[in-house]
C-alpha cells in the first residue's frame, strides 16, 4: 500500500522520516503512474523495513511538484533524512524501472555502510 502525502504531512512522512523515502509523484491523468504503482508496492515489500514508500498527487499538491522542480510524470525520488540521494524523471519499460529501483537501494546500502565504518574508525 502507498501512503498518500501531501504538503501538510510531507515533513513529518518523508523529510523527518527515519528510514529512506522513495516519492513517487504522479497525478490522476497519468497512465504510466498508475501502472507503476504495483511494481512500486512489490519492491517495497521486498525491502521491507528498509524504505518507506508514499505517493504524492502532484496536480493537488503544486508546491512540492515546483519544490523538487518537477518536468515530467511519474517521478520518484529517493531522500534520506531530507537529501535528495536519487531521482528518476524517465525509465523505458518495467524492467529499467525495476534495475533503477535496486541500484537506489543498492547504492544507498553501500553508503550506509560506508559512513558506518567511517563513523567506527
Amino acid at each position: 500500500m502507498v501512503l498518500s502525502v501531501n504538503e501538510q504531512n510531507f515533513s513529518q512522512e518523508v523529510l523527518d522520516a527515519s528510514t529512506p523515502v522513495l516519492v513517487n509523484f504522479w497525478a490522476p491523468w497519468c497512465g504510466l503512474c498508475k501502472r507503476i504503482v504495483p511494481q512500486l508496492v512489490e519492491f517495497q515489500a521486498e525491502w521491507d523495513g528498509q524504505l518507506k514508500l508514499v505517493g504524492v498527487n502532484a496536480d493537488q499538491n503544486l508546491k512540492l511538484a515546483s519544490t523538487y522542480r518537477l518536468k515530467t510524470l511519474p517521478t520518484l525520488i529517493l531522500l534520506d533524512r531530507g537529501q535528495v540521494l536519487h531521482r528518476l524523471d524517465c525509465f523505458l519499460g518495467r524492467e529499467d524501472l525495476r534495475r533503477t529501483l535496486d541500484a537506489f537501494m543498492v547504492g544507498y546500502q553501500n553508503r550506509r555502510e560506508g559512513q558506518l565504518l567511517y563513523t567506527a574508525s
